[in-house]
């Protein structure tokens, strides 16, 4: 079936886009959530009206993507956690605990956007990855520190 979409879907297709989905897909979830609508003459038309104002939207929206990202690089976020012997953590730093140091320092991201590609169980300095927007990623550095 043929839809466009309303929303940017991850591993479908971006918002005004023409895609081909199964049908199943497109009835049962992406209709009914509104984020899909069927192709026909009128909304194409609709569709194409709307996409000068998307481009616009992107461009103020990749801006200001890109300042948050060279923001979050730009930072050094030191979280304290308590540690045992060989400086081995009592758990592991995850990425709630990232979203509030986050926090701390003024940036706002959901914690289901900060990638971990390894469980952070030891002190030392790591890097992060936050998702800021499908296309656009920030390396943050973190340093865990014994609490005292």
């Amino acid at each position: 079936m043929r839809i466009i979409l309303l929303e940017d879907i991850e591993n479908v297709g971006r918002k005004g886009e023409i895609v081909r989905v199964k049908d199943g897909f497109a009835r049962n979830y992406l209709i009914p959530k509104g984020v899909a609508i069927k192709v026909t003459d009128s909304n194409i038309k609709m569709i194409e009206e709307k996409k000068k104002k998307l481009e616009k939207e992107r461009e103020r929206e990749i801006k200001t993507v890109e300042e948050l990202k060279n923001r979050i690089e730009s930072l050094s976020i030191i979280i304290k956690k308590k540690a045992g012997e060989e400086d081995t953590l009592f758990g592991s730093v995850t990425s709630a605990d990232i979203e509030e140091a986050l926090k701390a320092e003024g940036v706002e991201v959901d914690k289901k956007s900060i990638i971990l590609h390894e469980h952070i169980k030891k002190l030392g300095e790591y890097e992060v990855e936050v998702r800021i927007h499908p296309s656009v990623k920030a390396l943050l550095k973190i340093r865990v520190e014994k609490e005292e």
